[in-house]
């Protein structure tokens, strides 16, 4: 593992694999994760295990303060183009950077840990999500008003984030709520559903979701909800909780 400026940089044993234009540009069995973030790391790839012949140089530079100059490419494949979407640090001030190809997660079409598709970002190691039924009271209240309570939530449990209390529909006052269009995707629990909670006038936009169907390591909250701690009131056992500060605060 290297730590240069404050940067985790590690190998990764996964098979990781990226797509556009139904080919493979990218495959390799010695991807390098890099956290460019604290919240998740992205996948580098040596160029020798990348389809050069596809990228093409934009001629612009990003600069980061860790990192050093990167060159961006176009990636062109069967007539659906990419701008923007590889990066090179070829005199990056991290030595293990310099042979290495990034490229943005959005920009391609699919991407492949082994023979699974990868959802959102890839998944760190040091990332646990742990899920225990639980019998404390739950009381969720938004506006002075009792959504949902319940005496049966699983908790959820996942690092740098506070615990979250998934509950089931039926202690839930669903008639408050109103389903929303908004999806997301986690690479731990799968693909969210959000609802929107309506307390007279006032419409509070996706404050509840939910995994109708999660990945096999979470099949334990399916079908239940959650509320963000961060915007509600939220009781246990009879204790009004502090609300956390997160990125979704």
């Amino acid at each position: 593992m290297g730590r240069e400026r404050g940067m985790r940089i590690e190998p990764s044993s996964k098979r990781v694999r990226v797509y556009l234009g139904g080919e493979v540009v990218a495959d390799t069995i010695r991807a390098t994760m890099v956290w460019e973030v604290p919240y998740y790391p992205t996948y580098y790839f040596p160029v020798e295990d990348v389809r050069m012949e596809w990228l093409t140089p934009d001629g612009e530079v990003r600069r980061s303060p860790s990192r050093g100059n990167g060159e961006l490419f176009t990636v062109r494949v069967n007539g659906v183009e990419a701008p923007g979407a590889a990066l090179r640090y070829p005199e990056s001030p991290i030595e293990e950077l310099r042979g290495l190809v990034r490229f943005e997660l959005d920009a391609m079409d699919a991407w492949f840990e082994e023979d699974e598709e990868m959802m959102a970002h890839p998944r760190d190691p040091y990332h646990r999500v742990d899920i225990l039924a639980g019998s404390r009271h739950v009381r969720v209240e938004v506006d002075g008003v009792t959504v949902a309570e319940s005496s049966s939530p699983r908790l959820l449990f996942e690092t740098s984030l506070p615990v979250r209390y998934y509950l089931p529909k039926t202690h839930v006052r669903m008639d408050l709520l109103e389903r929303s269009d908004t999806t997301t995707l986690c690479p731990y629990k799968g693909q969210a559903e959000y609802w929107s909670v309506r307390i007279g006038d006032k419409v509070h936009e996706d404050l509840v979701w939910s995994y109708p169907r999660p990945l096999p390591e979470s099949q334990k909250i399916a079908g239940l909800v959650a509320f963000y701690d961060e915007k509600v009131d939220v009781y246990v056992d009879g204790v009004k909780q502090e609300r956390p500060r997160t990125m979704f605060a």
